[in-house]
């Protein structure tokens, strides 16, 4: 396995996540796995001589990004990573300090994730925020989504350290949020900046979770209000009344956008356990509980392994990160409701793919099963599959 843990041994690069030998790792394989897959990430997608990363492995200067809201933008091919995937690893990284307390991550944080993420702050236009690329380069479109998972990674990280600085840009970024939203559709955050062509479940639903986790770092009561609207107005305008998931976006004329992802109704299953933790009504957490019943039978299929292994429900082949922010509602379940059957499936699944979707770089592939295999790995799929085993390896 190309990974810095088999290349180097005990030997170390500091600047990347610092020194773990055979004899240090704990006896938990979730932990050793996510320590390794952010290796193979380093390893494989660094730039010299810079913190910021490349957008996939191989890398080729002519690929071009399907995701942005400007075709222009979207074409034109960059040295570097756009903010999306490069986040991911601010959430990876944070996953693993809060798995493991180990101040490695902390430092990896504060020398490497966070001043290759301030090449992405735009502190030409107002409110500042971050951009889809970098700020040395032509203006490019500002994502409301983009900004909000970085605010909930900020808040995570305050939460974890008590440093105020941490907690001073997820207040920031919230000011960027608010600033996307109005009156039509009777609220709700835009998705782009440049583009505010339709109010996403992307953009609202981490909205809610944002608030709510602010509420839960400042106790202002402020954010509780906004959070709970946040979550009442994607309840009212995005949520299939027959299966409880929500769809993707609604346009200003009313028209809806009909696609499922696993993020959206993942961070509203968070949103509701959130607000269940906060209120003890009862209606939040069957909500919750409805939505995570749903997401298993939809984003799960029935899996038979080709060995002689028992038949199980594995994680269907999408978006990796797309699932990842969904264990996030899992988890935030979990908490309440101490159910592991659907931990348990996570489980299953990643532990499969362990075995069976890895390239010999360490990378994964976005087909779990290991069936199909892709051509570039992306960076964004390598940064949620640490989030994943981090995130597992904190539930025993």
């Amino acid at each position: 396995m190309k990974s810095l843990h088999f290349l180097l041994g005990i030997t170390c690069i500091a600047s990347l996540t610092g020194c773990v030998s055979s004899a240090q790792v704990e006896p938990n394989s979730n932990l050793d796995r996510a320590r390794q897959t952010l290796d193979s990430l380093y390893l494989n997608y660094s730039v010299d001589n810079s913190s910021l990363l490349r957008e996939n492995y191989p890398f080729d200067e002519q690929h071009t990004v399907t995701y942005l809201a400007s075709e222009e933008q979207a074409n034109i091919p960059n040295q570097f990573s756009y903010l999306w995937p490069y986040s991911g690893t601010f959430s990876a990284v944070n996953a693993l300090f809060e798995a493991t307390h180990d101040k490695k991550y902390k430092k990896l944080l504060d020398s490497r994730v966070l001043p290759g993420l301030e090449e992405y702050f735009d502190t030409q236009r107002v409110p500042n925020a971050y951009s889809s690329y970098i700020r040395t380069a032509p203006a490019s479109d500002r994502f409301y989504d983009d900004n909000v998972w970085l605010g909930i990674d900020f808040t995570d990280t305050y939460q974890m350290t008590q440093e105020p600085k941490y907690l001073d840009k997820a207040q920031l970024i919230w000011k960027f949020i608010e600033s996307g939203t109005d009156s039509i559709l009777g609220g709700g955050i835009y998705w782009c900046e440049q583009k505010k062509e339709s109010k996403n479940t992307c953009s609202n639903a981490p909205g809610s979770v944002l608030a709510l986790k602010l509420f839960k770092a400042t106790n202002d009561s402020s954010y509780f209000e906004k959070g709970k609207k946040l979550y009442e107005w994607t309840q009212r305008n995005l949520q299939d009344s027959t299966d409880y998931l929500y769809f993707d976006n609604i346009r200003l004329d009313g028209k809806i956008g009909k696609a499922k992802f696993a993020y959206n109704s993942g961070q509203m299953m968070q949103s509701a356990a959130l607000l269940y933790q906060l209120t003890k009504n009862p209606i939040y957490l069957k909500d919750a509980q409805n939505i995570a019943k749903e997401c298993f039978n939809y984003f799960f299929t029935d899996f038979t392994p080709a060995t002689n292994e028992e038949a199980f429900r594995m994680l269907k082949k999408g978006d990796i990160w797309f699932t990842a922010v969904m264990l996030r509602g899992f988890i935030e379940l979990y908490r309440i409701d101490k159910d592991k059957t659907y931990i348990n499936a996570f489980n299953k699944s990643l532990s499969y793919a362990w075995d069976n979707a890895r390239d010999e770089n360490g990378l994964f592939n976005t087909d779990l099963s290991g069936k199909s295999k892709d051509q570039k790995k992306w960076l964004l799929t390598q940064a949620a599959m640490v989030e994943m085993y981090s995130r597992l390896a904190m539930i025993q």
